[in-house]
């Protein structure tokens, strides 16, 4: 059975059932892989929370209505590694620029097919590789060593092996997938790499592997490359009231019913598309596509619900024609941060401007809170998440 459904209802079930396990016991547990059938110790959210069926604000508060923050700060930090990567790469989207240009001037040889098709020769490598394409999911420590095999190891290029986890992985997002990478590389913290070590990997996964003499453990971080400096999150225009306005779904949000909007928006059309094979050129998997696609259509139905007009799934093709049955003069979508669904925004924009439509990108609060701390390490962001939530009113 899957752990991942792609509904609102499933993922809030899903947080509630991990709430007793979200403080002791996963800062204690948190780090070991068990296999696919022991996943206790994590919460599986990842999916949900990439694709916003579930909000960051939300799964905090749970969590603080049943723990105290002392008891559940590892989770909490957790959940607010995503929110940073974000924030970082927002605040240097020329990284995600670099990294796509390196992507495209690569070609995977021999030794990289070999290691996605599960014939590194390496056992754990080639479980992870097999969990990875079966269930588009693998456990957090078991990404880090695996990129680490597949940078310091088996000697492949890191943009190959990120793009890898981004075509196959459910929870697939830019930012959080590139710099990790990076991070594991030793170019996301100058001279810090990640090693993996067949002695870690045995006890993280409880006996399960030991690739002893298998792995290279005395590595070099990978040559530093030039990071900008941070920029700044940028304030949005509000949208407008008295306006025909429809409301765009995409993969990176897709809850419009908690979108910030202001009164008296009149939400006349509500549509939406997703495009995961845009997240590559090489094949992204069906996985990845159909979950995506059954998240969608469980978000169109939620906001169909919520403002009480039709939703439908909209291609690319076929918007202007919706926008003008509709007589649309503006439509609000949820902000995309640095990636394909931005860059396919961006696009659309200008498409839409050409025939006098606006198109306002909305914010959520925790972004708007959490983004502009994100410029420097993650500890300088640890500090203020405390008084970051009392902002937020999550005591």
């Amino acid at each position: 059975m899957s752990h991942f459904i792609a509904t609102r209802r499933a993922a809030l079930a899903q947080l509630d059932a991990f709430l007793p396990r979200a403080a002791a016991h996963y800062a204690s547990e948190r780090n070991t892989d068990g296999g696919t059938e022991a996943r206790d110790n994590v919460s599986l959210l990842s999916p949900a929370v990439r694709h916003r069926l579930i909000g960051e604000d939300e799964i905090v508060r749970a969590v603080l209505d049943r723990h105290a923050f002392s008891s559940a700060e590892k989770f909490i930090q957790e959940v607010c590694w995503r929110s940073y990567w974000k924030g970082w790469l927002e605040l240097r989207p020329q990284v995600w620029a670099d990294y796509q240009a390196a992507l495209r001037a690569l070609t995977p040889d021999d030794g990289c097919r070999a290691a996605v098709e599960g014939r590194s020769g390496i056992a754990c490598f080639d479980a992870w590789v097999a969990e990875l394409l079966t269930t588009g999911y693998l456990h957090n420590h078991a990404r880090m060593w695996f990129a680490s095999i597949w940078i310091f190891t088996l000697k492949l290029p890191w943009q190959l092996g990120a793009d890898f986890f981004y075509r196959h992985l459910l929870d697939g997002d830019p930012a959080a997938n590139t710099l990790s990478w990076r991070w594991v590389a030793g170019l996301q913290t100058r001279g810090k790499h990640y090693l993996a070590r067949a002695d870690n990997i045995q006890q993280y996964t409880a006996g399960r592997f030991w690739p002893k003499g298998e792995l290279n453990e005395n590595a070099a971080p990978l040559p530093p490359d030039d990071i900008p400096a941070a920029g700044r999150i940028l304030e949005l225009p509000l949208p407008k009231a008295g306006l025909r306005t429809a409301l765009w779904l995409h993969e990176d949000d897709l809850s419009a019913e908690s979108w910030p909007l202001p009164e008296g928006i009149d939400v006349v059309a509500i549509g939406g598309d997703v495009d995961p094979a845009s997240r590559s050129r090489l094949p992204v998997s069906a996985a990845v596509i159909d979950w995506t696609t059954s998240a969608l259509a469980d978000g169109l139905d939620r906001a169909a619900s919520h403002f009480g007009v039709a939703a439908h799934r909209i291609t690319a093709g076929d918007l202007q024609r919706w926008c003008d049955d509709h007589g649309i003069e503006q439509i609000v979508t949820a902000y995309a941060t640095v990636g394909p669904v931005a860059d396919a925004l961006a696009k659309r924009e200008r498409e839409l401007a050409a025939r006098g439509i606006v198109l306002v990108r909305v914010r959520r609060a925790w972004d708007t809170a959490f983004w502009p701390h994100a410029g420097k390490g993650f500890f300088q962001l640890r500090e203020k998440i405390r008084p970051l939530l009392g902002e937020l009113g999550i005591p």
